[in-house]
């Protein structure tokens, strides 16, 4: 049984049909894609998967479990973490105590502001071992908004792993980066597919396709191709919708 479904989902926004009968399939220990051109539907895609959107047809299940229409903070405990476009850090903090709020003890006893959680060791010891595996040891004591904008994409994914999922979403991570904060980001997230099951939305064909297992591509409100890197370069309809540049 697949880890992650969604059957048959269908979104519209008024009059609009935003998607229409998309179904997706996502196996433990792999990493997935999802693309397409601008208003193909991905991000609305997106967000009903991760419970943003609550579709008007179909089925979002999880571990056998259906969560469609579930609030994302229910889903966000029962094992599924998500990025955003448009980062969302706490930058008046420390780099350690982004990663500190997020830890699932921390959140379910109510984070209070006047409770120095640093000095709890247990909590502590997690937060560095997150910070270690996105590439962030040393900077614990920093503030979130001095870093770098490919730090700030790490702490973000940091954020994500301390709520320790069994998933994580990824929405467009590139963007906004040059070259070589990218080529950095790719290698933490390959560090990372041993670990987690990877879902990424992103608009950098390059970047997905060097790392994803397995890509659905996303036009018109409907999956119109699936299956490897390799396998969607060659596909005619992959290249008639401008996205099978890639050599």
């Amino acid at each position: 049984m697949a880890l992650f479904e969604a059957q048959s989902i269908h979104k519209r926004f008024g009059d609009q049909v935003v998607l229409e009968e998309i179904s997706l399939e996502y196996e433990e220990g792999k990493l997935f894609g999802i693309m397409g051109p601008n208003g193909a539907g991905k991000t609305t895609c997106f967000n009903v998967l991760t419970g943003r959107y609550k579709p008007e047809r179909g089925r979002v299940v999880f571990d056998g479990d259906d969560i469609t229409g579930l609030p994302p903070r229910t889903i966000a405990r029962m094992g599924i973490s998500r990025s955003f476009q448009i980062m969302n850090l706490f930058d008046d903090y420390s780099v350690l105590e982004n990663i500190l709020i997020a830890l699932p003890d921390v959140r379910d006893n109510g984070f209070n502001i006047s409770r120095n959680l640093t000095t709890d060791s247990a909590a502590s010891d997690r937060a560095q071992a997150v910070l270690a595996q996105v590439g962030l040891k040393g900077l614990e004591h920093a503030g979130a908004k001095s870093l770098s904008y490919g730090n700030r994409r790490a702490l973000e994914i940091g954020v994500a792993l301390a709520a320790e999922p069994r998933l994580l979403f990824l929405d467009e991570p590139t963007a906004g980066m040059g070259a070589e904060a990218t080529a950095g980001l790719a290698d933490l997230i390959r560090s990372l597919k041993d670990h987690y099951t990877i879902v990424i939305i992103e608009h950098d064909m390059r970047f997905l396709f060097g790392l994803a297992d397995h890509i659905s591509v996303i036009h018109w409100g409907q999956v119109i191709a699936e299956g490897t890197p390799d396998a969607l370069k060659a596909n005619k309809w992959v290249q008639a919708s401008n996205l099978g540049m890639l050599q």
